[in-house]
Parts: structure tokens; C-alpha cells; sequence
């Protein structure tokens, strides 16, 4: 979304403590889910546009262009929703702190993505497992 440049929280100023500094984390919240909110309406106004103009449903060069702003609709408003769960857990108290293991999100991760729910420990992709001992076996013959 092109606007979030305008809007980042980075840009404005450094980034306080979640629990310290509510009021300016609901800013930059509310700041984001306004320019989120335009961004749905804008797509979806144009995937209603674009699906009225394909022919029957045929497949056609229009039809994907109505498939692409669907999928993009779909994923502002997953965005968008972030947002409202990230105001959620302000209002609750529980804003800047991982939901998985309870620690502190650090301020500079919070500053890049404030909807973030984990801290980067948490966050971080889970290791292959090793295979178990049966599979590194050779076949019986």
C-alpha cells in the first residue's frame, strides 16, 4: 500500500515504549487502519467495477485482471483487520508484548510493523526436524 509510507511510524518519530507511550502507539494505529480502510474501499470498488465489465464470466484478459484485484482486496483487508486486532490488544493492555511466550516486542520491530503479535524469537520460522532414525535406515532386502 503506497500510503503506509506516509504514514510510518519510523518516519515520525523514534519509537517509544508500547506500555509507556499508548497514545502515540493508538496514532500511528489509527493513522494505519484509516489509510487501510481507503485502500479496501479503493479495491473493491474496482474489482466491482472490473467483475461488471467481464463478459459473462468468460475467461478473458479482463478476468484476470478482476482475479488480481480480488486477491488483492482479500489481502488489504487481512491487513486491515491486523490493524483492528493490533487496537484490540492496546485497548486490552496487552499491545507490544508476544502472545506466544508474553516477552516485550522490541520498539524496533514494533516501529517497522506495529501489528506485529510476536517477537522475533517467536516469530522466527520453525527449524526443519531432523528425520527420524527408521527413515535414515537402509531398506531390508
Amino acid at each position: 500500500m503506497p500510503r503506509e509510507e506516509l504514514i510510518n511510524p519510523a518516519a515520525v518519530a523514534p519509537a517509544p515504549r508500547a506500555a509507556v507511550r499508548a497514545p502515540y502507539w493508538r496514532a500511528v494505529l489509527e493513522a494505519r487502519w484509516r489509510a487501510r480502510l481507503h485502500e479496501v474501499t479503493r479495491l473493491s470498488l474496482a474489482y466491482h467495477g472490473a467483475a461488471a465489465a467481464a463478459p459473462d464470466g468468460r475467461v478473458a484478459a479482463g478476468q484476470h485482471e478482476v482475479e488480481r484485484l480480488l486477491g488483492s482486496t482479500v489481502a488489504a483487508r487481512r491487513k486491515l483487520a491486523d490493524t483492528e486486532e493490533a487496537l484490540a490488544r492496546l485497548a486490552a493492555g496487552s499491545f507490544g508484548r508476544c502472545e506466544q511466550c508474553g516477552a516485550a516486542i522490541p520498539a524496533g520491530l514494533l516501529t517497522v510493523l506495529p501489528e506485529t503479535r510476536y517477537c522475533a524469537g517467536c516469530d522466527a520460522p520453525a527449524l526443519p526436524q531432523p528425520p527420524a532414525e527408521a527413515a535414515r535406515r537402509p531398506a531390508a532386502r
